[in-house]
């Protein structure tokens, strides 16, 4: 288990759609093991593969209090969202230094893989519910920022390369 490096933006990889994977092998394992490890190190709530430079549908969420509780997902696809939305500061590894406040549905329905290879079904709500669709967009070539009005994402954008 390592923890990796994730990739500066902007590069073109995190543009880049995923590929799903079609079997849940040793291989795939042991990159989602990595990407846990990744995850604490940071410490954060998610990581989508493509943040580590890996091009495949594969994501880990753990949002409890304690730790140690990830749920490995290997193409997820949100099959139904709240109404309710949640406002919640969202920050990425991939562009450090800078964070903003993104509305997305309290909660959500997300069917995938698990790590037996079975396609399996959960409710993610609160943080695990934004974090989820935070991994997805990344998963879809997509940045937080980009759910941002123009003028916020470019301040974004510019607080990020004087921190950087």
């Amino acid at each position: 288990m390592t923890v990796r490096p994730c990739l500066p933006w902007p590069d073109k990889r995190l543009r880049t759609k995923a590929e799903p994977v079609t079997e849940i092998t040793d291989e795939i394992r042991a990159i989602w093991d990595d990407m846990i490890d990744t995850m604490e190190a940071m410490p954060g709530v998610g990581l989508a593969a493509p943040q580590i430079g890996v091009m495949l549908r594969l994501a880990v969420v753990d949002g409890s209090a304690e730790r140690g509780r990830a749920v490995r997902l290997a193409n997820p696809e949100i099959l139904h969202s709240s109404i309710e939305l949640r406002e919640h500061d969202e920050a990425s590894p991939n562009l450090p230094g800078v964070s903003a406040k993104i509305k997305r549905p309290r909660a959500v329905t997300v069917r995938f893989l698990n790590e037996k290879g079975e396609i399996d079904q959960r409710d993610f709500v609160g943080i695990e519910a934004t974090s989820v669709q935070h991994q997805i967009d990344h998963l879809n070539g997509q940045m937080y920022f980009d759910r941002l009005s123009k003028v916020k994402r470019d301040m974004l954008l510019r607080k990020a390369k004087k921190a950087g």
